[in-house]
Protein backbone atom coordinates (compact mmCIF):
# COMPACT_ATOMS: atom_id res chain seq x y z
CA UNK A 1 0.00 0.00 0.00
CA UNK A 2 1.23 3.48 -0.86
CA UNK A 3 1.82 5.81 2.06
CA UNK A 4 -1.23 7.92 2.92
CA UNK A 5 -0.37 11.54 3.71
CA UNK A 6 -2.54 13.06 6.46
CA UNK A 7 -2.42 16.60 7.86
CA UNK A 8 -3.71 17.63 11.30
CA UNK A 9 -5.39 20.93 12.14
CA UNK A 10 -5.10 21.68 15.85
CA UNK A 11 -2.46 20.01 18.00
CA UNK A 12 -3.87 20.29 21.46
CA UNK A 13 -4.22 17.14 23.54
CA UNK A 14 -6.43 15.31 21.05
CA UNK A 15 -4.53 16.43 17.96
CA UNK A 16 -1.28 15.13 19.45
CA UNK A 17 -2.91 11.77 20.13
CA UNK A 18 -3.88 11.59 16.46
CA UNK A 19 -0.28 12.38 15.52
CA UNK A 20 0.92 9.57 17.78
CA UNK A 21 -1.58 7.21 16.10
CA UNK A 22 -0.24 8.16 12.67
CA UNK A 23 3.28 7.49 13.91
CA UNK A 24 2.33 3.90 14.77
CA UNK A 25 1.15 3.05 11.25
CA UNK A 26 3.70 2.13 8.60
CA UNK A 27 1.50 3.12 5.65
CA UNK A 28 0.38 6.50 7.06
CA UNK A 29 2.53 9.63 7.34
CA UNK A 30 2.02 13.07 8.88
CA UNK A 31 2.29 15.65 6.09
CA UNK A 32 1.79 18.90 7.97
CA UNK A 33 0.26 20.81 10.87
CA UNK A 34 -2.25 23.65 10.83
CA UNK A 35 -1.96 25.60 14.06
CA UNK A 36 -1.10 29.31 14.44
CA UNK A 37 0.19 28.98 18.02
CA UNK A 38 3.80 28.82 19.14
CA UNK A 39 3.12 25.37 20.60
CA UNK A 40 1.81 24.26 17.21
CA UNK A 41 4.92 25.48 15.41
CA UNK A 42 7.16 23.81 17.98
CA UNK A 43 5.26 20.53 17.64
CA UNK A 44 5.54 20.63 13.84
CA UNK A 45 9.27 21.36 14.11
CA UNK A 46 9.77 18.41 16.44
CA UNK A 47 7.93 16.14 13.98
CA UNK A 48 9.86 17.48 11.01
CA UNK A 49 6.81 18.70 9.09
CA UNK A 50 5.73 22.17 7.92
CA UNK A 51 3.30 24.26 10.00
CA UNK A 52 0.64 26.54 8.53
CA UNK A 53 -1.55 29.19 10.12
CA UNK A 54 -4.65 28.35 8.07
CA UNK A 55 -6.16 25.56 5.99
CA UNK A 56 -5.93 27.80 2.94
CA UNK A 57 -2.15 27.97 3.41
CA UNK A 58 -1.99 24.20 3.82
CA UNK A 59 -3.89 23.45 0.62
CA UNK A 60 -1.92 26.05 -1.30
CA UNK A 61 1.32 24.32 -0.32
CA UNK A 62 0.38 20.62 -0.47
CA UNK A 63 -2.37 18.17 -1.31
CA UNK A 64 -2.75 15.83 1.66
CA UNK A 65 -4.72 12.64 1.14
CA UNK A 66 -6.72 13.36 4.28
CA UNK A 67 -7.18 15.90 7.03
CA UNK A 68 -7.86 15.54 10.77
CA UNK A 69 -9.75 18.43 12.37
CA UNK A 70 -8.94 18.58 16.08
CA UNK A 71 -9.75 22.26 16.33
CA UNK A 72 -12.37 23.91 18.60
CA UNK A 73 -15.92 22.83 17.76
CA UNK A 74 -17.07 26.26 16.44
CA UNK A 75 -14.48 25.91 13.63
CA UNK A 76 -15.52 22.44 12.49
CA UNK A 77 -18.15 23.43 9.93
CA UNK A 78 -16.21 26.17 8.13
CA UNK A 79 -13.01 24.13 8.12
CA UNK A 80 -14.85 20.97 7.14
CA UNK A 81 -16.50 22.77 4.21
CA UNK A 82 -13.07 24.01 3.08
CA UNK A 83 -11.73 20.44 3.14
CA UNK A 84 -14.76 19.26 1.16
CA UNK A 85 -14.25 22.09 -1.36
CA UNK A 86 -10.69 20.84 -1.81
CA UNK A 87 -11.95 17.25 -2.27
CA UNK A 88 -10.02 16.16 0.84
CA UNK A 89 -11.50 13.41 3.07
CA UNK A 90 -11.72 14.66 6.65
CA UNK A 91 -11.85 13.11 10.11
CA UNK A 92 -13.57 15.60 12.44
CA UNK A 93 -13.35 15.33 16.20
CA UNK A 94 -16.59 15.10 18.15
CA UNK A 95 -18.93 16.84 18.35
CA UNK A 96 -19.35 17.40 14.63
CA UNK A 97 -20.61 20.97 15.13
CA UNK A 98 -22.09 23.32 17.71
CA UNK A 99 -25.61 22.52 16.45
CA UNK A 100 -27.34 19.89 14.36
CA UNK A 101 -28.40 22.54 11.83
CA UNK A 102 -24.79 23.53 11.22
CA UNK A 103 -23.71 19.90 11.09
CA UNK A 104 -26.37 19.11 8.50
CA UNK A 105 -25.06 21.86 6.23
CA UNK A 106 -21.60 20.28 6.32
CA UNK A 107 -22.87 16.71 5.91
CA UNK A 108 -25.07 17.55 2.95
CA UNK A 109 -22.26 19.49 1.25
CA UNK A 110 -19.91 16.51 1.65
CA UNK A 111 -22.50 14.04 0.37
CA UNK A 112 -23.18 16.23 -2.68
CA UNK A 113 -19.45 16.35 -3.48
CA UNK A 114 -18.84 12.68 -2.65
CA UNK A 115 -16.13 13.55 -0.10
CA UNK A 116 -16.00 11.23 2.95
CA UNK A 117 -16.49 12.71 6.41
CA UNK A 118 -15.64 10.64 9.47
CA UNK A 119 -16.51 11.73 13.02
CA UNK A 120 -14.05 10.98 15.81
CA UNK A 121 -16.22 8.68 17.90
CA UNK A 122 -13.18 6.47 18.31
CA UNK A 123 -14.75 4.18 20.91
CA UNK A 124 -16.55 2.30 18.13
CA UNK A 125 -13.08 1.18 17.01
CA UNK A 126 -12.33 -0.40 20.39
CA UNK A 127 -12.27 -4.23 20.09
CA UNK A 128 -14.45 -4.56 23.18
CA UNK A 129 -17.19 -2.47 21.53
CA UNK A 130 -16.84 -4.54 18.36
CA UNK A 131 -17.41 -7.64 20.47
CA UNK A 132 -20.37 -6.12 22.33
CA UNK A 133 -21.96 -5.07 19.03
CA UNK A 134 -21.40 -8.52 17.58
CA UNK A 135 -23.11 -10.20 20.55
CA UNK A 136 -26.08 -7.82 20.73
CA UNK A 137 -26.72 -7.65 16.97
CA UNK A 138 -26.53 -11.46 16.69
CA UNK A 139 -29.24 -11.84 19.35
CA UNK A 140 -26.89 -13.05 22.06
CA UNK A 141 -29.03 -11.43 24.76
CA UNK A 142 -32.30 -11.64 22.86
CA UNK A 143 -34.35 -8.56 22.10
CA UNK A 144 -32.92 -5.51 23.85
CA UNK A 145 -35.40 -4.24 26.44
CA UNK A 146 -33.39 -1.75 28.49
CA UNK A 147 -29.99 -0.08 28.78
CA UNK A 148 -28.40 1.98 31.53
CA UNK A 149 -25.41 4.29 31.05
CA UNK A 150 -23.45 5.76 33.93
CA UNK A 151 -21.07 8.68 33.32
CA UNK A 152 -19.91 9.96 36.73
CA UNK A 153 -16.53 11.51 37.51
CA UNK A 154 -15.03 14.52 39.27
CA UNK A 155 -13.24 17.23 37.33
CA UNK A 156 -10.96 19.28 39.60
CA UNK A 157 -11.33 23.04 39.88
CA UNK A 158 -8.14 23.72 37.91
CA UNK A 159 -9.67 21.94 34.88
CA UNK A 160 -12.18 24.81 34.66
CA UNK A 161 -9.76 27.57 35.65
CA UNK A 162 -7.38 26.61 32.83
CA UNK A 163 -10.14 27.14 30.24
CA UNK A 164 -12.85 29.51 31.54
CA UNK A 165 -15.17 28.66 28.61
CA UNK A 166 -15.78 25.35 30.41
CA UNK A 167 -17.77 27.30 33.02
CA UNK A 168 -20.14 28.82 30.47
CA UNK A 169 -23.64 27.80 29.46
CA UNK A 170 -23.56 25.02 26.87
CA UNK A 171 -20.23 23.66 28.09
CA UNK A 172 -21.61 21.34 30.75
CA UNK A 173 -21.20 17.55 30.81
CA UNK A 174 -24.20 16.97 28.52
CA UNK A 175 -22.42 18.66 25.62
CA UNK A 176 -18.82 17.92 26.53
CA UNK A 177 -18.99 14.33 27.81
CA UNK A 178 -22.13 12.54 26.63
CA UNK A 179 -21.36 12.62 22.90
CA UNK A 180 -19.31 9.40 22.98
CA UNK A 181 -21.76 7.61 25.27
CA UNK A 182 -24.80 8.52 23.17
CA UNK A 183 -22.98 7.40 20.03
CA UNK A 184 -22.15 4.01 21.57
CA UNK A 185 -25.70 3.44 22.84
CA UNK A 186 -27.09 4.21 19.39
CA UNK A 187 -24.51 1.84 17.91
CA UNK A 188 -25.38 -0.98 20.33
CA UNK A 189 -29.12 -0.50 20.89
CA UNK A 190 -30.56 1.40 17.92
CA UNK A 191 -32.02 4.81 17.18
CA UNK A 192 -33.54 7.00 19.89
CA UNK A 193 -37.15 8.06 19.31
CA UNK A 194 -37.84 10.42 22.22
CA UNK A 195 -36.21 11.84 25.35
CA UNK A 196 -37.25 13.06 28.79
CA UNK A 197 -34.59 14.67 30.96
CA UNK A 198 -33.75 16.78 34.00
CA UNK A 199 -30.62 18.67 34.99
CA UNK A 200 -29.37 20.57 38.05
CA UNK A 201 -27.33 23.80 38.15
CA UNK A 202 -23.63 23.61 38.91
CA UNK A 203 -22.91 23.50 42.65
CA UNK A 204 -19.68 25.41 41.90
CA UNK A 205 -21.68 28.38 40.60
CA UNK A 206 -20.90 27.90 36.90
CA UNK A 207 -23.41 28.82 34.20
CA UNK A 208 -23.95 25.21 33.10
CA UNK A 209 -25.30 22.05 34.69
CA UNK A 210 -23.12 19.62 36.63
CA UNK A 211 -25.55 16.69 36.75
CA UNK A 212 -28.26 15.45 34.40
CA UNK A 213 -30.34 12.37 33.77
CA UNK A 214 -32.39 11.28 30.76
CA UNK A 215 -34.88 8.57 29.87
CA UNK A 216 -34.57 7.45 26.26
CA UNK A 217 -37.21 5.61 24.26
CA UNK A 218 -35.73 3.66 21.35
CA UNK A 219 -37.47 2.99 18.04
CA UNK A 220 -37.31 -0.76 18.75
CA UNK A 221 -39.30 -0.30 21.96
CA UNK A 222 -36.38 -0.46 24.40
CA UNK A 223 -36.05 2.06 27.24
CA UNK A 224 -32.75 3.61 28.27
CA UNK A 225 -31.54 5.66 31.21
CA UNK A 226 -28.41 7.76 31.21
CA UNK A 227 -26.90 9.93 33.96
CA UNK A 228 -23.92 12.23 33.73
CA UNK A 229 -22.04 14.41 36.20
CA UNK A 230 -18.62 16.03 36.36
CA UNK A 231 -18.97 16.68 40.10
CA UNK A 232 -19.45 13.17 41.53
CA UNK A 233 -16.60 11.11 42.99
CA UNK A 234 -17.26 7.66 41.51
CA UNK A 235 -15.62 4.81 39.54
CA UNK A 236 -18.43 4.41 36.98
CA UNK A 237 -17.49 6.13 33.73
CA UNK A 238 -16.01 4.97 30.45
CA UNK A 239 -12.71 6.71 31.17
CA UNK A 240 -12.23 4.86 34.48
CA UNK A 241 -13.59 1.45 33.42
CA UNK A 242 -12.38 0.86 29.85
CA UNK A 243 -8.62 1.17 30.46
CA UNK A 244 -8.56 2.91 27.09
CA UNK A 245 -6.39 5.90 27.97
CA UNK A 246 -3.53 5.48 30.51
CA UNK A 247 -3.93 8.94 32.09
CA UNK A 248 -7.12 7.71 33.78
CA UNK A 249 -6.65 5.25 36.68
CA UNK A 250 -8.52 2.02 35.84
CA UNK A 251 -11.23 0.51 38.04
CA UNK A 252 -12.68 -3.03 37.79
CA UNK A 253 -16.23 -1.69 37.29
CA UNK A 254 -18.56 -1.34 34.31
CA UNK A 255 -20.55 1.69 33.21
CA UNK A 256 -23.08 0.25 30.72
CA UNK A 257 -25.68 -2.45 31.34
CA UNK A 258 -27.68 -3.78 28.39
CA UNK A 259 -30.66 -5.97 29.28
CA UNK A 260 -32.28 -8.40 26.86
CA UNK A 261 -35.07 -10.97 26.92
CA UNK A 262 -32.54 -13.84 27.08
CA UNK A 263 -29.59 -12.31 28.92
CA UNK A 264 -27.75 -9.16 29.87
CA UNK A 265 -24.36 -7.72 29.00
CA UNK A 266 -22.23 -5.35 31.05
CA UNK A 267 -19.68 -3.14 29.29
CA UNK A 268 -16.74 -2.71 29.22
CA UNK A 269 -16.03 -5.87 31.25
CA UNK A 270 -18.07 -7.88 28.67
CA UNK A 271 -19.76 -10.14 31.21
CA UNK A 272 -22.69 -11.99 29.67
CA UNK A 273 -25.30 -13.01 32.24
CA UNK A 274 -27.79 -15.80 31.56
CA UNK A 275 -29.87 -18.31 33.54
CA UNK A 276 -28.37 -21.78 33.74
CA UNK A 277 -29.76 -24.56 31.58
CA UNK A 278 -31.56 -22.02 29.39
CA UNK A 279 -34.45 -21.77 31.83
CA UNK A 280 -35.58 -18.17 32.19
CA UNK A 281 -36.98 -17.52 35.65
CA UNK A 282 -35.72 -15.62 38.65
CA UNK A 283 -35.50 -18.74 40.82
CA UNK A 284 -33.02 -20.36 38.43
CA UNK A 285 -29.34 -19.60 39.21
CA UNK A 286 -27.49 -17.30 36.84
CA UNK A 287 -23.99 -17.62 35.44
CA UNK A 288 -21.67 -15.01 33.97
CA UNK A 289 -19.35 -15.59 31.04
CA UNK A 290 -16.59 -13.09 30.36
CA UNK A 291 -16.31 -12.73 26.59
CA UNK A 292 -12.93 -12.87 24.91
CA UNK A 293 -11.87 -9.98 22.72
CA UNK A 294 -8.69 -8.51 21.27
CA UNK A 295 -6.86 -5.56 22.75
CA UNK A 296 -5.66 -2.64 20.64
CA UNK A 297 -5.63 1.15 20.67
CA UNK A 298 -8.94 2.47 19.25
CA UNK A 299 -7.31 5.71 18.07
CA UNK A 300 -4.77 3.75 16.04
CA UNK A 301 -7.57 1.55 14.72
CA UNK A 302 -9.56 4.64 13.77
CA UNK A 303 -6.60 6.13 11.90
CA UNK A 304 -6.04 2.85 10.08
CA UNK A 305 -9.72 2.90 9.12
CA UNK A 306 -9.43 6.50 7.92
CA UNK A 307 -6.56 5.48 5.65
CA UNK A 308 -8.70 2.62 4.29
CA UNK A 309 -11.56 5.04 3.59
CA UNK A 310 -9.19 7.39 1.78
CA UNK A 311 -7.96 4.45 -0.32
CA UNK A 312 -11.61 3.54 -1.05
CA UNK A 313 -11.15 0.19 0.65
CA UNK A 314 -13.79 0.84 3.32
CA UNK A 315 -16.84 2.97 4.05
CA UNK A 316 -16.85 5.24 7.13
CA UNK A 317 -17.84 3.39 10.29
CA UNK A 318 -18.91 6.70 11.85
CA UNK A 319 -19.91 8.90 8.93
CA UNK A 320 -20.87 12.56 9.04
CA UNK A 321 -24.50 11.44 8.93
CA UNK A 322 -23.91 9.25 12.00
CA UNK A 323 -22.29 12.14 13.85
CA UNK A 324 -25.30 14.31 12.96
CA UNK A 325 -27.72 11.75 14.40
CA UNK A 326 -25.82 11.60 17.68
CA UNK A 327 -25.78 15.40 17.85
CA UNK A 328 -29.57 15.45 17.44
CA UNK A 329 -29.99 13.17 20.47
CA UNK A 330 -27.75 15.45 22.55
CA UNK A 331 -29.79 18.48 21.49
CA UNK A 332 -32.98 16.65 22.43
CA UNK A 333 -31.59 15.92 25.91
CA UNK A 334 -30.71 19.60 26.34
CA UNK A 335 -34.16 20.67 25.11
CA UNK A 336 -35.89 18.22 27.47
CA UNK A 337 -33.89 19.57 30.41
CA UNK A 338 -34.86 23.12 29.48
CA UNK A 339 -38.57 22.53 28.81
CA UNK A 340 -39.32 19.71 31.23
CA UNK A 341 -41.25 18.01 28.43
CA UNK A 342 -40.76 14.92 26.32
CA UNK A 343 -38.81 15.69 23.15
CA UNK A 344 -39.10 13.72 19.93
CA UNK A 345 -35.85 12.95 18.13
CA UNK A 346 -35.65 12.82 14.35
CA UNK A 347 -32.54 10.72 13.72
CA UNK A 348 -33.67 8.37 10.98
CA UNK A 349 -34.46 11.20 8.59
CA UNK A 350 -34.07 14.96 8.55
CA UNK A 351 -37.12 17.17 8.88
CA UNK A 352 -37.92 20.30 6.87
CA UNK A 353 -37.65 22.79 9.71
CA UNK A 354 -35.03 24.83 11.47
CA UNK A 355 -35.68 22.85 14.66
CA UNK A 356 -33.97 19.50 15.13
CA UNK A 357 -36.49 18.38 17.71
CA UNK A 358 -40.17 18.77 18.53
CA UNK A 359 -41.56 19.13 22.03
CA UNK A 360 -44.42 16.79 22.84
CA UNK A 361 -47.25 17.95 25.08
Amino acid sequence: METVQIAIAGVGLVGRRHADAINQLKHVSLSGIVDPSDDGRAFAHDRGVPCFDTLEELFAAQRPDGLVLATPTPLHVSQGIEAVRQGCPVLIEKPLATSANEARTLVERAEEKGVPILVGHHRRHNPLIRKAHEVVSAGGIGEVRAVHVNCWFYKPDHYFDEAPWRKKAGAGPISVNLAHDVDLIRHLCGEVQSVQAQSAPSMRGFENEDVAAAVLRFENGAIGTITVSDSIVAPWSWELTSNEYPIYPPTPESCYMIGGAHGSLSVPDLRLWQHQNGKRDWWTPMAATTLIREASDPLVNQMHHFADVIAEQAKPLVSGREGLRTLKVLEAIQAACKTGKSVEVHTGQDIETNKEYSVLA
